[in-house]
């Protein structure tokens, strides 16, 4: 890609005094005629380049703009080139990696060998998400519509909309999009979304950022308070933080926190079994009695009835 070649010829001039059109041809694997392209849009981007003929000359950045060398330090290079492993941990390809090569080409001392930070932002649905992924930039590349099968607790539906942004935020991936069936911009998960196609091309159209501040998208509309039992304590700390809870005399954990709705309150309890017990609001209590019922009617003994 020629974006990908620009960015790795800049990074080099950065770095060196001076290079060669026909080392630079050979490590793109591309013809001088290119490289010299690819000098004339970076100066027209901005970059002073100055190009000397003859022996010991080559492509260098005007010696007046040579403060800008330090732009990228030691450990910012090595955080873009974290960020770029990442990317391919979600792809499954190695095309980052190969970008990061060109970035961290003829870096001499600037870049330290080994990386220190690793980022993996694949997931137990990577098979399934890479597809989207590639899918997700090629419809906003192009510019062309999303179709797909969405489940949401309120049910599935067929949607339609504009993709204007892949997102990765709160440990999933999402697309910020209008949503042509309700009208509206929507952010939807990706791994809520099934059967996705690319339909036809569409105007973009102007954008907001969509907020996603947690206590908009998360209000904390439901307030609850749970003793848990003391082995529960390290779940607390790493989905809620340390300062979540309050510990009793007796040992247990005392913890009140705001939920969106009581939907996502109750299967969240259930999974400590019977290390919790709710005690607001009386409501779900009395709910959680009756879960609890027919659980106990359920699984109480008896003949089982179910496909073996």
């Amino acid at each position: 890609m020629k974006l990908d070649r620009l960015i790795g010829i800049l990074s080099i001039l950065l770095q060196r005094e001076r290079v060669t059109a026909p080392e630079l041809a050979e490590r793109f694997e591309v013809s001088r005629r290119t490289i010299q392209r690819d000098v004339e849009a970076l100066c027209r981007a901005g970059i002073p380049l100055v190009t000397v003929q003859g022996a010991g000359g080559g492509i260098s950045i005007l010696e007046g703009y040579r403060v800008d060398r330090t732009v990228l330090t030691g450990p910012e290079m090595q955080d873009i080139l974290a960020g770029l492993r990442s990317l391919d941990s979600v792809s499954g390809t190695s095309r980052y990696a190969q970008l990061m090569e060109k970035l961290s080409a003829g870096a001499g001392t600037l870049v330290p060998e080994g990386a220190d930070t690793l980022i993996d932002l694949s997931s137990w649905y990577r098979t399934a998400l890479a597809p989207k992924i590639e899918a997700i930039r090629t419809a906003l590349r192009e510019h062309r519509t999303l179709r797909f099968t969405y489940h949401a607790p309120k049910g599935e539906s067929e949607r339609e909309g504009e993709p204007y942004y892949l997102m990765f935020r709160w440990s999933a991936w999402y697309v910020w999009a209008w949503c042509r069936d309700r009208g509206d911009f929507r952010l939807f998960k990706l791994n809520r979304m099934t059967d996705l196609t690319l339909g036809e091309p569409f105007q973009p159209r102007t954008v907001p950022l969509p907020d996603l501040e947690p206590e908009r998208v998360f209000p904390a509309a439901f307030q609850v308070t749970v003793l848990f039992d003391p082995s529960c304590k390290w779940r607390l700390v790493e989905e809620y933080g340390a300062d979540s809870f309050q510990a009793e005399p007796d040992g247990r954990l005392r913890f009140a926190w705001g939920f969106p709705d009581r939907d996502s309150v109750l299967p969240w309890l259930l999974t400590f079994g019977d290390r919790a017990e709710l005690l607001e609001p009386a409501e779900l209590r009395e709910t959680l009695r009756q879960v609890g019922a027919r659980l106990a009617e359920r699984y109480g003994g008896g003949e089982y009835h179910g496909v073996p």
